[in-house]
């Protein structure tokens, strides 16, 4: 089994695939890796061997950001957002939704579940 950045890598997974399970990461990057590296795209991870594991580890070291390093960069990105008080930053601090979506109805995903509100009593026909 490879680790590759803090990442275990599926056995029987093709090489392009099972990069992807590393933060940072997605399909297109990965296949320029692999272009780099020169590993086809068809291996399986259990078939690489040690160097080619190597070359793949420098490159990711040496030319991305991926997992810890990345997650840190977002959060402090948030993080500035809301101490400089603009409006994504607001949003962030009341966890609802920051790209312009509705909050009316729906946006159930970043405000939570529905908290039903008590029913006013209707006045008195006279």
């Amino acid at each position: 089994m490879a680790r590759i950045a803090g990442v275990d890598l599926p056995k029987n997974k093709r090489v392009e695939i099972a990069l992807t399970y590393i933060y940072g990461i997605g399909l297109s990057s990965a296949q320029t890796i692999l272009q780099t590296t020169g590993i086809h795209q068809d291996t399986k991870i259990i078939d690489l061997n040690d160097g080619e594991i190597v070359k793949l580890r420098s490159i990711l070291d040496s030319d991305y950001e991926i997992e810890g390093d990345l997650r840190r960069l977002e959060s402090m990105n948030i993080k500035r957002l809301m101490e400089i008080n603009s409006y994504k930053g607001k949003r962030h601090r009341l966890g609802l939704p920051l790209r312009g979506q509705r909050t009316r109805t729906n946006a159930r995903t970043r405000r939570g579940s529905k908290k039903t509100m008590a029913n006013k009593k209707k006045a008195p026909k006279k």
